[in-house]
């Protein structure tokens, strides 16, 4: 893969470029009911998604109290794999790009080599971004369920940048959660947090690290990112 830029600028998918917290929730409580539980609220399952599927799965089903003391129903991944096929169905049911955020990707993209970085599984991460006519902005998407560790864990990132031959200081991750800001931390890397997203919770920044309220503020971070 060639790039054009020596700067690389990534992004979270939920909650940073896509509202999606519904169709995720949804699905996760039709695995629920399958399995015997009372639904949980969108926004208490809104607050564990993250760190993968995997882990929602679990934190789900551990808020249900559907994990006994022995072990959880999910050991075997059977769990997983009907959550993924449920959400499979629902993927694009009421989820939606955020106002403005197109034009900002496309900023990015005019200064930057320009990547998705998420722990979603690549698959679903494909179809949502071409359903909105995204994917061919993004030169990159990396998955949760690709050969590297999931988020915070930066090796995904460090790999975007050595691909994109960017430094820590030319790399900027725009994310949602602190799970984010953990990643552009270890890799060195420059982040900003925003604060629309359904993962954001209050972090101790530093002064070379950013927060924007939506897309006309994330757009101006990104160039002050670009021409410091």
């Amino acid at each position: 893969m060639r790039y054009l830029h020596r700067r690389l600028i990534a992004f979270d998918l939920d909650g940073t470029l896509v509202e999606s917290r519904r169709d995720l929730a949804d699905s996760a409580n039709d695995l629920i009911v399958e399995l015997g539980g009372e639904p949980l609220a969108v926004d208490a399952i809104a607050g564990m998604v993250g760190e993968g599927a995997g882990l929602l799965v679990r934190r789900a089903l551990d808020a249900a109290g559907l994990i006994s003391t022995e072990g959880s129903r999910e050991d075997d991944g059977s769990a997983l794999r009907r959550f993924l096929e449920i959400y499979d169905t629902r993927l694009l049911n009421h989820t939606f790009v955020y106002d403005g955020i197109e034009e900002v990707v496309r900023l990015a993209r005019s200064h930057a080599s320009a990547a998705v970085l998420t722990n979603k599984p690549l698959a679903a991460s494909e179809r949502i971004l071409a359903a909105f006519g995204l994917r061919d902005l993004f030169d990159e998407v990396i998955g949760g369920d690709g050969p590297h560790p999931r988020k915070p864990d930066p090796t995904s990132l460090v790999a975007l940048m050595t691909r994109a031959g960017a430094g820590p200081a030319d790399t900027l991750l725009v994310g949602d959660s602190t799970v984010d800001l953990d990643t552009a931390r270890r890799a060195s890397a420059r982040c900003c947090l925003v604060t629309y997203g359904f993962g954001f919770g209050r972090a101790q920044l530093t002064s070379e690290e950013w927060t924007a309220g939506n897309a006309a503020s994330l757009r101006r971070v990104i160039e002050e990112f670009v021409t410091g």
